[in-house]
């Protein structure tokens, strides 16, 4: 099916996290008409995967369910979630791109009610907490998923367990006849906010994340935490099961390393002094926390959070590269190998639990982005050379919540510049 919508006064925004929401509605808002497509069948993007902010310690779903009240209110925003750019051609102020729209096999009647998801007996990895734990073949993404209709993964589609997803529904909401859509629209501005992805931890061979059990990444981490997470805000070795309350973290996995990744993803740091507090709610007042870090960065308003992890007497930091990871066979706890700086003195240290503070990449690997991009030497967007697309919170830079939708409020206003003069042209 092929369908055409839009025009060249519409803005297209390019991914659903908290910098692609900013843009759409601070473009809608200034009255302009927003298509904002997202790949996922939910809105929100890792953002709706933290268990808490920096550093106030508040939980992202106050930042989210704002953003999501005011969609619901503006009817210059079309919203398509499972939605992806297939390619983008013309130029500033008369854009044709081409989407597909995967199906979701759950059509809008959907009610939320869950009857589908007890239905299936058929599981899948848990997307939302990083495949640590496994869901229902139909499923409803997480609480606050938007739109609040629930999936039914491919895998159960033309089986046994898809059929009873339909007779359960009483609605007549899973459609198991839907079938991918190719839409043609047209733009003025596209802002591409394709959000970040966490580097591949399993590159870092040194620290034995694809041998090692108890050693995961900071992503995994935060799940791991959160009382919605799979192991309900205890953080347990995934060895055995067992509360780990010596903890290490390792700062700069796989950042500022020319074998890796070159940059400094701005974010580890803090988050590691996030999660290290974590600890001490999670496991305890007998918990301990150690930091192994090149050096600490953290910026303006953070630097308080910084000196109060500082006087916890349960933070220890080690000024350090860890050079290795061993294994404790008889316990499958990790033993971190390097070199103190500060005292010039090796050690072997074991731990219950390794979390690597991996860096940011941006989300560009399969999206399919136009040959007028300009990418900096990391792989982020910059822009276009033509000045009619523009990148936006991590996709343009490696940047935290508070500062990606500052990003994306710079993005949609050139955009809405964009639409204005191309209004202005033809009018003349």
């Amino acid at each position: 099916m092929t369908a055409s919508i839009a025009t060249n006064q519409t803005i297209l925004v390019v991914g659903g996290g908290i910098a692609g929401m900013t843009a759409a509605l601070e473009a809608a808002e200034c009255g302009k008409q927003v298509i904002l497509v997202e790949k996922s069948p939910t809105l929100g993007g890792r953002t709706s995967m933290l268990y808490r902010y920096f550093p106030k310690m508040c939980f992202p779903t106050c930042g989210l369910e704002i953003n999501l009240r005011r969609l619901r209110g503006n009817p210059n925003v079309r919203v398509m979630t499972m939605t992806e750019v297939a390619a983008v051609s013309g130029s500033r102020g008369d854009y044709n791109v081409t989407l597909k729209v995967k199906p979701r096999y759950v059509n809008e009647n959907c009610t939320a009610c869950g009857d589908c998801g007890k239905a299936v007996s058929a599981e899948v990895p848990n997307v939302a907490n990083y495949g640590l734990n496994k869901i229902k073949a139909a499923y409803l993404p997480h609480a606050m998923a938007y739109p609040q209709r629930f999936v039914i993964d491919p895998s159960i589609v033309g089986t046994p367990e898809g059929e009873a997803a339909k007779a359960a529904c009483k609605f007549g909401a899973v459609d198991l006849g839907m079938q991918e859509e190719t839409i043609e629209i047209k733009a003025g501005s596209v802002v591409w906010a394709t959000g970040w992805r966490p580097y591949d931890a399993n590159k870092i061979q040194p620290y034995g994340y694809d041998r090692y059990a108890n050693v995961i990444t900071s992503l995994e981490f935060e799940r791991l935490c959160d009382p919605q997470g799979p192991t309900g805000g205890k953080v347990l070795r995934p060895s055995d099961g067992k509360e780990a309350k010596n903890i290490a973290f390792i700062q700069c996995a796989g950042s500022r390393d020319e074998n890796h990744l070159r940059h400094c993803s701005r974010i580890c740091c803090m988050a590691t002094l996030k999660q290290t507090q974590y600890v001490r709610e999670a496991a305890g007042e007998d918990a301990k926390s150690t930091v192994y870090y090149i050096d600490i960065r953290v910026i303006d308003r953070l630097e308080d959070f910084y000196q109060n992890v500082q006087k916890d007497p349960n933070v220890s930091f080690v000024k350090s590269k860890v050079a290795r990871i061993a294994l404790n066979e008889a316990n499958n706890s990790p033993i971190l190998h390097g070199v103190d700086t500060e005292g010039y003195h090796r050690y072997a240290t074991e731990h219950d639990l390794v979390v690597l503070a991996v860096g940011m990449e941006p989300e560009v690997v399969g999206v399919k982005l136009p040959e007028d991009i300009v990418l900096d030497s990391s792989n982020f967007i910059e822009g276009s050379k033509s000045g009619g697309m523009f990148g936006a919170g991590s996709a343009a830079s490696p940047l935290d919540v508070n500062r990606s939708v500052q990003s994306a409020t710079a993005a949609a206003m050139r955009s809405v510049q964009v639409i204005h003069k191309t209004a202005s042209t033809e009018a003349a």
